[in-house]
């Protein structure tokens, strides 16, 4: 199922300082300090694009993306 996907720009909240990437549907996407990563089939695919775009410390939410996260 396809969904689109948020990078958080915001590190301060995140134990390991990264870029944490989220589904729109998620209760922790921000509302604001966020870019728009795109409709993808899944949260790997969603941080590949972070990772892509130079945001090396994109890692998947733990609850909206588990299958791309990582630490």
């Amino acid at each position: 199922m396809i969904k689109n996907y948020y990078l958080n720009l915001d590190t301060s909240k995140n134990p390991n300082g990264n870029y944490e990437v989220h589904t729109s549907q998620c209760y922790y996407c921000p509302t604001i300090n966020k870019v728009y990563l795109g409709a993808y089939d899944n949260g790997i695919q969603a941080v590949a694009e972070a990772k892509r775009r130079g945001y090396y410390k994109a890692d998947g939410c733990c609850y909206c993306c588990p299958e791309a996260h990582r630490e």
